[in-house]
Parts: structure tokens; sequence; C-alpha cells
């Protein structure tokens, strides 16, 4: 009669062989079944920069749409897109003929006005008839500073011309927002969702690192200019304008950028970047952590990679044996040897 024994442990099978040796007609197959032979590593509690990431896209420091407040016949545009203007530069001429009939109103108003202070040094008229001469000149001469700022439109900062939607000789209509667009440039700003985790720790003037993907590895440097007081209900986020210095012009509005902020030190659970691995057809990352002689798989949440190390948030603790060769063959509660 032939017997199959199947042994893991070594020390049983030796009792088992002395067994058979001793024993009558009867024969006893004892047959070995090796456990998977894996290495191991501790996992470790490393301090790291707490260092987070969010995307955003770049804007002009301010965006000006050029335009008069009422509608009217374009007469001169001198500008095309991407030129740089100045603050101050005359842009755009509208049509006059407006201004020099309100001027031509004014003169005969300021006559008059000079003839109702001779009639009132004289006694011929009412101090409150003066009052009311010299209310219609102040009106009159308020419209026409409002019509030749409308008529000769400058710009309001130093910029680059970036749009222009009209030709002269074109009648602006108000429906339309802008004759032209100047954005200022010399700077830029980006404007990032935070959580609100870190909404005590973020101040004005804190440094910040952004990339762009169209300049790889070049990092800018800005700061934090403006922080909104609310916290949005529906996402805990809070919004964060950074502004980033821009002189030589390499950044422009819509590049896609990448903010980077520093909030300080902290422990974090590191194990090596070998032993995470990532579920096939998802985003899940696991590792296995041998426990009692058997691997047990845990879904962690990584975070950063670190040299060769990857940051654990959650999902194992410092001091766990982690699995970081001999996986492949691995189910969660496999029995394993570890490999001395």
């Amino acid at each position: 009669m032939r017997t199959s024994i199947i042994v893991k442990n070594a020390g049983l099978l030796a009792v088992l062989a002395l067994m058979t040796s001793c024993g009558g007609g009867n024969t006893t197959v004892v047959e070995e079944v090796k456990l998977p032979v894996v290495k191991t590593t501790t996992a470790v509690t490393g301090t790291v920069e707490n260092k987070e990431e969010f995307t955003g896209t770049i804007q002009p420091y301010k965006n000006n749409k050029i335009s008069p407040n009422v509608a009217g016949r374009i007469e001169k545009i001198h500008v095309e897109v991407g030129d740089r203007v100045r603050k101050g530069q005359l842009l755009v001429e509208m049509d006059k003929s407006q201004l020099l009939q309100s001027r031509v109103q004014l003169d005969n108003l300021t006559a008059d006005l000079d003839r109702y202070r001779n009639l009132y040094n004289e006694g011929g008229i009412s101090k409150q008839q003066l009052d009311q001469m010299e209310t219609q000149v102040n009106v009159a001469q308020h419209a026409i500073d409002n019509l030749e700022e409308n008529t000769s439109l400058l710009s309001p900062v130093d910029g680059i011309v970036t749009e222009r939607v009209y030709d002269p000789g074109d009648v602006y209509s108000a429906s339309e927002e802008r004759i032209l667009t100047v954005m200022q440039m010399d700077r830029v700003k980006v404007q990032v969702n935070i959580s609100e985790t870190y909404f005590p720790q973020v101040y004005v003037g804190m440094p910040v690192e952004v990339t762009l993907d169209v300049y790889p590895g070049e990092i800018f440097t800005g700061s934090v200019s403006l922080i909104y007081p609310a916290i949005d209900a529906a996402t805990r986020t809070f919004v964060t304008e950074i502004t980033i210095p821009n002189g030589d012009m390499k950044i422009r509005p819509g590049m896609f950028a990448r903010v980077a902020l520093n909030f300080g030190d902290m422990e974090k659970v590191l194990v090596p970047d070998v032993a995470v691995q990532k579920q096939m057809g998802s985003n899940e990352r696991y590792v296995f952590v041998v426990e009692n002689g058997a691997a047990r798989r845990r879904v962690v949440n990584a975070g950063r990679i670190i040299g060769s190390n990857i940051e654990i948030n959650s999902g194992i603790s410092a001091g766990e044996q982690v699995v970081i060769a001999g996986m492949q063959k691995l189910l969660d509660g496999t029995e394993v040897e570890i490999s001395k």
C-alpha cells in the first residue's frame, strides 16, 4: 500500500522519514511542498517635506477691455495686436462731433456766466440766478470731461495688445464689450483651489514654486498674493491667488501651471518603491505585509516618490514587514518563507 503525504515543515519531514524506515510493508511517500521565498524590509518613519501640488491656468495680472461707455464711430486705432503699450498711451480715437458740439455749448454758457456775474454785481439779478448759471456751466464741463475720456481711449496699464475686434470706420456697439484688449504681463497670476485643511498655514507672501509643461525642468518662483476668505462648502477648498514675476515675458496667459506649496516637514511612513504594486485596470496601489508567516495584501494610499522610497499616507504602519522581492505569485494569505 502506497500513501502520499504533502509536508511543508522540514522537521516533520525528518520524523516521517524515520517512521517509514521502521515500518513494515506499507510504503509512505513524503512529498515536500516548498513555500514561496520572499525578501522583506521594515517600513520606517522618515521626515519629509509636506509639499502639495495644485494645478491652474496662467492669467494676466490685469486684463483690460478698452471701449467707450457709449456707442460711436471709430476714427482711428493706433495699435495692432502684439504691440507693447505704456500707461496713458493713446490707443483709439472715437468720432469727435459730439465733443466739438458740447465745447461750443460750453463756450456759450461760459459767456453767459460772465454776463450774469456783471449783472449780479450791478444788482440786476439775484444770487440764486447766478448760482443756477454756474451749475449749468459745471454740468456742461463734466459732460465734456466724460466725452473726452470716451473719445480718446488711453491704456490704463503698461501691457500688450492681445486682441482687436474693430477696424477704423466701424461703429462700436456696447454689446461687443471692447474694441481692444490690453493685458499686463510683466507679472502674471494663477488661481488654485486648496483644501481647507491647509487654510491656517497659507499666508500672503508665502513662497511658491511654479512649473510649466512648456518649460520642462524649469522652476519659476512666485508668492501668495491673495487668499479668498470663504471656504467653498461643496468642495471644501478655498481660492488662493499666486503672483509670478514675468519680466522676460516667458510666461503667457493660458499656459497650464503646476503650483507647489511647502507646508513644512512632517513624519511619514516610507517603504522602498519596489514594494508598491499597481492593480491592473485601476489606480489601486497595494503591498504585501508578512504576518505570522503569511503574506497579507494591503491596499495603501501612496504619496510622492522620495529617492528610492515612496511615502505611504495610509494602509500600513512603521515597523511592519513589507515584501520587496518575490511577490509575483503571492495571494492574500499565502504562506511564505522569508529569505535570510
